[in-house]
């Protein structure tokens, strides 16, 4: 007999939920599409404009907007865990793809955004609900007319550096960045 035929993995005890809900993100859009991109992470921020729907969903939450620079927060649960109990990787991408983007999002006028290109982690420890608030620092490092560059530092609860990232991204709409 194995510890499978002794344990009912689907038992009521072991079910958990969670219900997420957001604001559809096409009105958010708009208004944000009129708005420079420090006032729109401001709003995210703030609570003026409503969070992203997959912001909602797994939690992440902005903590401090500069020019240039973006820390979001989560507060990890195990419903991000992946079979072994550990933070599944994707979170932490999702994290900094998140913080990188919004991070080069400050520095932009109205009507221009960017989206990534490509996105490089390397993880040297690793993360679980155990580890406490998590940040996602991301960091512009160039900016420019048709890619920008920046970096991403992934924290755990103590302050350790638990991911790092570098990651390019695309710029579309708009004007030339100054």
């Amino acid at each position: 007999m194995t510890f499978v035929d002794t344990v009912d993995l689907f038992s009521p005890a072991s079910r958990r939920e969670r219900v997420v809900d957001w604001q559809a993100p096409g009105p958010t859009a708009k208004v944000a599409a009129a708005m420079s991109g420090m006032e729109a992470m401001c709003g995210i921020r703030d609570g003026i404009l409503p969070p992203p729907p997959f912001a909602k969903l797994i939690g992440l939450q902005m903590a401090v907007v500069e020019p240039g620079r973006i820390v979001m927060e989560l507060d990890p649960d195990e419903s991000l865990e992946n079979t072994i109990g550990l933070l599944h990787g994707a979170t932490a991408a999702a994290l900094l793809d998140t913080a990188m983007g919004c991070s080069i999002t400050t520095m932009l006028p109205a009507g221009q955004t960017s989206v990534t290109l490509d996105l490089k982690l390397t993880f040297l420890r690793p993360l679980s609900v155990r580890s406490g608030t998590i940040t996602a620092e991301g960091r512009v490092i160039k900016l420019g007319r048709q890619t920008s560059y920046t970096e991403g530092f992934v924290r755990d609860g103590a302050g350790k550096l638990a991911v790092h990232a570098t990651a390019t991204f695309s710029m579309i709409g708009g004007a030339s960045p100054k």
